[in-house]
């Protein structure tokens, strides 16, 4: 009987959370833009080896064998494969999509563009090739190809508070939910973009580049506990977290450092840490109880706060990034 009433105490939490009285108000519904990039039929008719069937350390040992000018001629003849190819040179990864996107996003380096639906992109601060260490932020709701300013933002303000020495990559790499609606209270997308998130840190490692940090906001802290087990990662940091799909950290089966943060005014405080029928995200990774490392934010401003210039957590984010703290 206590069973029982545990469930529909669950049941009614979701539904309230859903229902938008918890802060989760309204969105429209999303379907994940996943698959090879655009321009990979063209690529298979040159009878190049597929995109799907290569893991990124194959795509890096593809690249290694081709002489300096077959690799300007696939930049040239195929810039929308070669620019989003984990694995592949970085070099030739900017230089194709500064091809595909003419003066978008002018100055800024492209690791990876996907025009389809919404867009999916890649920003790099710093330099991925010679910098000491490597972060990636992995944004929540709204972020995409046509509203990443939210997420360059954080991005530039932790290169900064590193003083240059981290690489951040403003990582809108995979469909995020639009609004606080059912896509935000489910799982599917983040599955998605689970697999993505994945794919790039083996395409780091492919590159030589150091085991990144990856900072995970809101519903990408999802998208974070999803990959847990698969991410070639250093760190693990929530912030403004729903959940993560994990009971605790052991259950994320990691040997990342898992790290949290919420402030308290972040409106993430009042959404129910329940999971039921698919919906929800289980456990607040700010509860002791999960395991996590506390980061300190009782300084940070709301949900979208903790990069802000000055607060205690970006001061951390920073030390976390550059191995600092233990």
């Amino acid at each position: 009987m206590r069973r029982y009433t545990r469930t529909l105490v669950t049941a009614a939490l979701t539904t309230t959370v859903v229902a938008g009285t918890a802060g989760w108000a309204s969105g429209s519904a999303q379907q994940a833009v996943t698959g090879a990039p655009v321009g990979t039929a063209a690529w298979r008719a040159d009878g190049l080896p597929d995109p799907e069937r290569m893991t990124p350390s194959q795509v890096g040992a593809f690249f290694r064998d081709l002489t300096p000018g077959r690799q300007r001629e696939l930049v040239r003849e195929h810039p929308s494969v070669v620019g989003n190819l984990d694995g592949a040179p970085l070099r030739l990864r900017y230089e194709a999509n500064a091809r595909t996107l003419g003066g978008r996003y002018a100055g800024q380096q492209v690791l990876a563009f996907d025009p389809r639906d919404r867009g999916q992109v890649a920003l790099v601060s710093g330099d991925l090739a010679t910098a000491e260490h490597v972060a990636v932020i992995v944004p929540g709701s709204d972020i995409d190809a046509r509203n990443v300013k939210p997420l360059t933002d954080k991005a530039e303000a932790l290169h900064r508070a590193t003083h240059g020495r981290t690489a951040v990559i403003a990582w809108a790499g995979y469909t995020t939910p639009v609004g606080v609606g059912l896509d935000a209270a489910t799982g599917e997308l983040a599955e998605a973009g689970a697999e993505r998130l994945t794919r790039l840190t083996e395409g780091l490692a492919a590159t030589g580049a150091p085991a990144p940090s990856l900072f995970c906001h809101s519903y990408g802290s999802v998208v974070c506990g999803l990959a847990a087990h698969d991410l070639k990662a250093k760190d693990l940091v929530v912030f403004g977290s729903p959940g993560m799909r994990a009971a605790n950290v052991t259950d994320l089966r990691t040997s990342a450092r898992v790290w949290a943060a919420k402030d308290p005014s972040d409106w993430i405080d009042r959404v129910p840490n329940v999971a039921f029928a698919g919906l929800g995200h289980g456990a607040d990774p700010t509860d002791p109880d999960f395991g996590a490392r506390r980061v300190p934010a009782t300084d940070a401003r709301g949900h979208d706060g903790y990069f802000a210039p000055g607060t205690q957590s970006l001061r951390t984010f920073a030390a976390i990034a550059e191995g600092d703290v233990r």
